[in-house]
């Protein structure tokens, strides 16, 4: 298809990203995609297309983009100021734009990571099985000014705008952790007093990990300071005990293979959250069993199955609308049609 989204400008670090490439660890290559793929699942309920979708990752701050043809987006994770044409836009909702309008996305107000939906998805070229950015094995580039992107087939190209109430995960809390393989490696009173310390997410974190550091003076997981073992299969979420005791939530980018020991898994329920954390948030760690995993992934999974079921009709607010005292504000409660909104137009007489 002809392009349907041009770059005017764009902040460092914005890459398209899907849901990654599930199955290549034995080749070395982690699994990438999204940072937050609840994320990616909320952006697919918007638009009323599947969570495959590639869409734009934003790393703390959006860019310009310019409209081609009428398209459909929506805006999901860490909350971002964003305008169309100067029209402020809600978050976590979908909204239309007309052909040459800009959309203006600037800083992340909370979170990390946000993402620029479009219908039918981001039409790049396809590696490996995935249209997702993996720059640490050079697959794919960043996002750059001049850029042109072409989209799928949207599946509602006339779809009324929607809004999604999500549940807050971009201001730290508490991660739940499942024992793994090495997890009894630690001493007991190590393992016990993770529970009592409260870390906070180190600046240097990206997509290969979020570093943790103990808040107010305290040491890190001292007793398990430079503990090392042979190089092992790690993943996205595993929590490795760096030399000095400090915790690294590995996410999406992570490598294949290392010779830190893991505490444990951050729940996929989870793992979002830590990945979301601006700097300086308080994180903290529970531990689960793996039978409540087992229940908390299956309630994970209904959750996301259930997102189109959790929409609303986006309702703007009177200061959202540029052309407020062109409206009929009254028409709909005169007319009692049930499909007019009072910040519509009036319907055409007959």
């Amino acid at each position: 298809m002809s392009a349907a989204l041009t770059v005017l400008g764009i902040a460092p670090g914005v890459t398209v990203q899907d849901e990654g490439r599930p199955g290549w660890l034995m080749q070395g290559l982690s699994r990438g995609g999204a940072a937050d793929r609840l994320a990616l699942a909320e952006g697919a309920a918007l638009l009323g297309q599947s969570p495959a979708c590639a869409a734009f990752e934003m790393v703390g701050a959006g860019g310009r983009f310019r409209a081609e043809r009428a398209l459909r987006i929506a805006l999901t994770g860490a909350e971002m100021d964003a305008r169309i044409d100067g029209r402020a836009l809600r978050w976590s909702a979908s909204h239309r734009m007309e052909p040459g309008a800009v959309l203006e996305i600037g800083g992340a107000r909370r979170g990390s990571y946000g993402y620029l939906h479009v219908g039918g998805g981001l039409d790049t070229a396809v590696e490996l099985g995935s249209r997702a950015a993996h720059l640490t094995c050079r697959i794919g580039r960043r996002v750059a000014a001049g850029d042109s992107y072409a989209t799928g087939p949207d599946p509602d190209p006339e779809g009324r705008a929607q809004e999604l109430a999500v549940e807050d995960r971009l201001a730290g809390g508490t991660l739940r952790l499942v024992p793994g393989p090495q997890t009894e490696l630690f001493p007991e009173p190590v393992r016990a007093r993770l529970e009592t310390l409260t870390f906070r997410r180190l600046p240097r974190a990206s997509r290969q990990g979020v570093p943790l550091g103990a808040v107010g003076g305290e040491a890190g997981l001292d007793g398990a300071a430079g503990l090392t073992v042979v190089s092992d299969l790690v993943q996205p979420g595993d929590v490795q005990v760096l030399g000095d005791g400090t915790p690294m939530v590995l996410g999406p980018e992570c490598q294949t293979t290392g010779g830190y020991p893991r505490l444990g898994r951050v729940h996929p329920a989870d793992l979002q959250r830590a990945m979301q954390a601006p700097p300086g948030a308080d994180l903290r760690f529970a531990w689960i069993t793996p039978a409540e995993a087992l229940k908390l992934e299956a309630a994970r999974r209904a959750a996301a199955s259930d997102l189109p079921n959790r929409l609303s009709p986006l309702v703007r607010h009177p200061s959202e609308v540029p052309d407020l005292l062109t409206r009929q504000l009254i028409g709909g409660v005169v007319s009692g049609h049930p499909d007019h909104h009072p910040l519509d137009p009036e319907p055409e007489s007959r």
